[in-house]
């Protein structure tokens, strides 16, 4: 574990649920995340990937709404909907009339109303600070609900995808990418180094997403490894220590030694994903009725 004011890795122990398939890791915990994406750490994440902080970018975000049957004139809520990128996405490219995010970072929030406001959006893009989990908006309003890569910093990943239920009309589409473990498993030891890493208080496989989804009324429709992972991953590992790098050093302070670090963790990362260990998945499921 590296101590940094910057970069501190999570310690903690992974446990699995009764299942054997969700890794848990207990220290990790909304703050962290709120941590990660209010300071230094987002500031990296979004040098290396662009503000669609997700892997894959434009390409995933294409994909995802193409195999939702995203709309001209819908209405959408994104959840953990970080600065709104893929709101805009949605607003110029698919021609989606309206887009609601929630998002529990107050400093990605207020930069997400700066951005949609320079970019002549802020019309057809609300944001609301607070719980993914515990919106507050209005039952069965919106035609699609969307994430990106961004569940899995939830810990109550359950109560997530029934808020997700929740908000989206009978008939209407749950749509999201999230980081999942891949068919090739983690062991103890890889889960609790991934996890302490990336901040995430648990990871989910393709078939726990699947039973959360039936179990809150949806019909999972698509559930697959998009195969993105490995590549994009390569490619940010490669930019953090090429073009990158000075950038990168000059948002940690120029600290060598957590340079280093991180290095060493986004290889790590790299080998997780090039052995089918960690996936980036796609799911699509309908609500029942309408």
């Amino acid at each position: 574990m590296l101590a940094s004011p910057l970069f501190d890795w999570c310690g903690g122990e992974v446990r699995e649920g009764k299942d054997l398939r969700v890794k848990t890791l207990s220290a990790v915990r909304l703050e962290d995340v709120q941590a990660v994406y209010g300071g230094a750490e987002g500031t990296l994440w979004e040098l290396l990937m662009g503000e669609q902080i997700h892997i894959g970018g434009f390409e995933s975000s294409l994909d995802l709404a193409q195999n939702a049957g995203i709309a001209p004139g819908m209405h959408g809520v994104d959840l953990c909907c970080c600065t709104g990128a893929g709101m805009r996405f949605l607003c110029r490219v698919c021609g989606v009339d309206h887009m609601t995010g929630v998002d529990a970072t107050e400093r990605v929030v207020t930069l997400g109303r700066s951005r949609c406001e320079a970019e002549g959006l802020a019309d057809r893009i609300d944001f609301v600070p607070g719980l993914a989990t515990d919106t507050g908006l209005q039952e069965g309003k919106f035609d699609f609900v969307w994430g990106e890569d961004a569940w899995c910093y939830v810990e109550d990943k359950q109560a997530l995808v029934a808020e997700a239920a929740r908000l989206v009309r009978p008939g209407g589409v749950v749509a999201f990418t999230d980081w999942i473990e891949g068919e090739a498993g983690l062991s103890q030891e890889e889960s609790e180094r991934f996890l302490s890493f990336m901040k995430f208080p648990s990871l989910w496989d393709r078939e726990t997403y699947l039973e959360a989804l039936e179990a809150s009324g949806c019909i999972p429709q698509i559930a697959a490894d998009t195969g993105r992972f490995g590549p994009f991953a390569q490619l940010y590992s490669t930019l953090l220590s090429s073009q990158f790098r000075l950038d990168a050093l000059k948002i940690i302070g120029f600290d060598e030694t957590v340079m280093r670090a991180i290095e060493g963790e986004m290889a790590f990362v790299v080998e997780l994903a090039q052995a089918g260990k960690i996936a980036q998945g796609l799911f699509v499921a309908r609500k029942s009725g309408g």
